[in-house]
């Protein structure tokens, strides 16, 4: 089978999937995330959204949108720095969409005080209608992806398969790719030197789509925070998480969480060929600190004195480059006719 289709059923299956049948964010589980780290992140990202609802001209209803919630972290401190603007709170909708039983289960329970009605579903369409705000942090890196590897004379597909005693294994099809599969390489890569391995999101239109569609109708705005290189580049980094350390991707499957590194590169060409204008990505690290992050931290460090080296450990993990800094990058998509959204260029 494809890795594409390995990394769903390990992923999604509703009886053995990793997602479907666990929690898998925190301290003590298997994966921290940056609205884990610190409320910071949320809240920046909070202050970000009610600036453009005021660019929007501070329509009466907003559909805000997240994708892969995790266990609330981000969407409650989202919400509640969005008090900061009551008329903008009082205008939210919340839709999550999730995968997790489980994951919904705390959801509820960390959203359950807010006044805003919440909702989840399973498909981007089904967001109501009217301005839609999107965002979604490790979200795309979860994504299946292909993985193709050059040859001497051509593309084949990096399969997974077993192997004589029943293991799991990588193997190449002996097929070269069609013309087609081809095609979702990078232009930059399409003619990478034998032995290169490259990856690629063939879903993400499934993505993009159904923002499209909405944009025609109704202003859209996504903010989409992940793991990667700004530019395509060729490397295997097809990998698996369990208590924090990287574990062999091809044990334990529905065990262990899979993720890739996300191309932003593809990432902006799935979104333009759907219609949509697309920034620039931006470096974690630049982004927080252009948002405030340092006013913000000086502020909750007032309020709290004992907390200012925690808090002083936290502006260090999300935005230094030897943390998640520089790897994690912001990319912004919106609707044809809006204007680039603070941060952001094109």
């Amino acid at each position: 089978m494809s890795v594409a289709r390995y990394m769903t059923i390990c992923l999604l299956d509703p009886k053995d999937g990793y997602y479907p049948t666990r929690d898998p964010i925190g301290a003590g589980a298997d994966f921290i995330t940056a609205p884990e780290v610190s409320q910071m992140f949320g809240e920046l990202i909070g202050m970000w959204l009610v600036h453009n609802w005021h660019v929007m001209g501070e329509p009466a209803l907003v559909n805000l949108a997240e994708a892969g919630p995790g266990k609330g972290s981000m969407m409650s401190d989202i919400l509640r720095a969005s008090r900061i603007a009551p008329k903008f709170s009082n205008a939210l909708q919340v839709h999550l969409l999730e995968a997790s039983a489980a994951l919904v289960a705390v959801q509820a329970k960390v959203l359950g005080g807010f006044a805003q009605p919440i909702r989840w579903t399973d498909d981007l369409a089904d967001t109501g209608s009217g301005p839609l705000f999107l965002v979604a942090n490790e979200y795309v890196d979860c994504m299946p992806i292909r993985q193709f590897v050059r040859t001497a004379s051509n593309w084949h597909e990096r399969l997974v398969a077993f192997d004589e005693g029943g293991d799991l294994q990588f193997v190449l099809d002996p097929v070269p790719l069609a013309a087609k599969d081809i095609e979702l390489i990078a232009p930059s890569l399409q003619q990478a030197p034998p032995d290169s391995l490259v990856e690629v999101r063939p879903s993400l239109a499934g993505l993009f789509d159904p923002l499209a569609r909405r944009a025609q109708t109704d202003p859209v705005l996504a903010l989409f925070v992940d793991y990667g290189p700004a530019k395509s580049e060729a490397g295997d980094s097809f990998q698996a998480v369990s208590r924090h350390k990287k574990v062999n991707p091809l044990n334990r499957p529905g065990e262990v969480d899979l993720t890739a590194q996300v191309d932003f590169s593809e990432l902006a060409r799935a979104a333009k060929m759907s219609g949509l204008q697309v920034s620039r990505p931006v470096s974690q690290g630049q982004w927080l600190h252009q948002m405030g992050l340092m006013d913000r931290a000086g502020i909750l460090a007032g309020s709290s004195p004992k907390a200012r080296q925690q808090i002083a450990r936290q502006v260090h993990r999300l935005s230094d480059a030897s943390e998640m800094g520089e790897l994690f990058k912001f990319m912004a998509v919106w609707s044809p006719g809006l204007s680039a959204p603070a941060g952001f260029d094109v």
